[in-house]
């Protein structure tokens, strides 16, 4: 492939497709018109030498190609934004404006304190605004809707800065009345009743397996691989209410 072929707009165009999933909505997101968002896909399939999306019974599916692409051209049009925006000093002293982050409530609560208190210091004109995980994606965070993130993440975009924070070690919180403490053994541990949180704010929730959701923990993935599984009886979405 000839880079100077390369249209850098239709990398745009292709990012919404994928995002959407729908040409006209595709098309609503960077305001053009729907046959120029067509047209775009037409000349995208030419180039790639793909469908890239096909109709199903459930809408625009991507190829395995379209699914190769899509971080790649997420991540080329990140670095390209990010080369063409404007370069300033920051400063904390005068700033006005909003830091939204992302974090859980065990996370604010172990770190907001010394933040605020360094922040009405250093910056007495920022606010912040904590969102919980359920509220944000990625996609939130690579659109500039979100400052930072602050979580456990298995993998993230190679575009993301990323810094280590803290180390922490897993806790099982019980009622020292529990006859567990007794004869605290895996067997045990397994055929007690547990309360599980929720990283994305979602529980079992209506039409939703319970053996599904707890595999999605920490401890559930690492139970898994041995055979085992716990018994979850309380979803919640805070770690106050664990």
């Amino acid at each position: 492939m000839n880079i100077n072929r390369i249209d850098l707009n239709l990398l745009v165009y292709l990012d919404a497709l994928l995002r959407e999933r729908n040409v006209t909505q595709a098309a609503n997101q960077l305001n053009l018109s729907q046959p120029a968002m067509s047209n775009g896909l037409r000349r995208l399939r030419d180039l790639f030498d793909d469908p890239l999306l096909v109709r199903t019974s459930e809408g625009m599916t991507p190829t395995e190609r379209a699914l190769e692409l899509e971080p790649v051209v997420r991540e080329v049009l990140t670095t390209i934004d990010r080369a063409v925006q404007p370069r300033s000093e920051f400063d904390a002293e005068h700033a006005q404006r909003v830091f939204r982050i992302m974090a859980s409530d065990y996370a604010e609560s172990t770190l907001l304190p010394s933040v605020l208190g360094k922040l009405r210091n250093l910056a007495p004109g920022l606010t912040l605004d904590i969102m919980t995980p359920s509220d944000v994606s990625f996609l939130d965070v690579e659109r500039g809707k979100v400052d930072m993130v602050i979580n456990r993440f298995d993998s993230m975009p190679q575009s993301f800065h990323q810094i280590h924070l803290w180390d922490d070690s897993f806790t099982c919180v019980l009622s020292p009345e529990n006859p567990v403490l007794d004869d605290f053994t895996l067997d045990n541990y397994l055929q007690a009743n547990h309360v599980w949180v929720s990283k994305t704010g979602m529980g079992v929730g209506v039409g939703v397996n319970p053996d599904d959701v707890q595999r999605l923990g920490w401890v559930d993935v690492a139970l898994n691989k041995l055979g085992k599984k716990r018994q979850i009886r309380v979803f919640t979405r805070h770690y106050q209410a664990a």
